[in-house]
């Protein structure tokens, strides 16, 4: 239970008033004079372009972070001026300075610290950082949510993670200090999520090694599975017959 602190006397409540009177005055000016942080402007004006369809799409993401900052310091500006007006709208109607849980007065060093305050320390709610998480995450959890089915043990499917391997192979803004493999080539392609995942094949060397139609004169393509077949160590000397060749005939 809190304690029943003195009510504040007429020297504090005016005090007390001055200030909030002096922050609803600056917070008024602040958002007239900035235009409500520039939110009365189109975010074509402020990108200086004919067209919210750029060419170059890391412009308007700077714009649009621009953009979501602004709103919310607008709405914080917002919210606390309508906090300030509901506290100068308490001490008219001599609500000022009373917890609205226990209906006690609040210690005059809370009200100096925090003056549009509506709760004594003891009844402060949620006073700790919340651990709870957007519901959506149930979802989203594991990459690619619902439509990733890697989980399941005969899984052969096309699912979300294959739309977005498709989708990410025409390229993302993604450097490489964004890849999955932390020793990742300066080849944009090994970025690419399961980059070294197997599509069509089975084994690695089967992407390299070509035949005809009957299954004969087998041909070693010397593309980057090859290289990279041979470079962990599992080539067999049979496939390294001409180095400066883009491909072998075995025969």
């Amino acid at each position: 239970m809190c304690s029943q602190p003195l009510k504040l006397d007429s020297q504090q409540l005016q005090g007390l008033k001055s200030v909030l009177q002096e922050e609803k005055q600056w917070l008024e000016e602040k958002l007239e004079s900035n235009d409500q942080y520039g939110l009365n402007e189109s975010l074509r004006f402020q990108t200086g372009e004919l067209s919210t369809n750029d060419n170059h799409p890391a412009d308007l993401g700077t714009e649009m972070f621009e953009r979501s900052k602004d709103i919310a310091l607008n709405e914080s500006s917002e919210r606390h001026l309508t906090d300030v007006k509901d506290a100068l709208l308490r001490m008219d109607n001599g609500k000022y300075g009373l917890c609205d849980t226990c209906g006690k007065s609040i210690p005059f060093e809370r009200l100096q610290a925090v003056p549009t305050t509506l709760y004594c320390m003891e009844h402060v709610p949620d006073p700790h950082t919340s651990n709870n998480r957007p519901i959506e995450e149930e979802l989203l959890a594991p990459p690619f949510g619902r439509s990733s089915l890697d989980e399941l043990s005969k899984q052969t499917e096309f699912d979300g993670e294959d739309a977005w391997q498709i989708v990410e192979s025409w390229g993302t803004s993604n450097t490489p200090a964004m890849a999955e493999d932390p020793n990742v080539s300066n080849n944009y392609n090994d970025m690419e999520i399961e980059a070294d995942e197997h599509v069509g094949y089975v084994e690695s060397f089967e992407s390299f090694l070509a035949t005809d139609m009957y299954g004969q004169h087998v041909t070693v393509v010397r593309n980057q599975a090859y290289h990279d077949y041979m470079h962990s160590g599992e080539g067999e000397g049979l496939l390294e017959l001409d180095p400066d060749s883009e491909s072998d005939y075995l025969g």
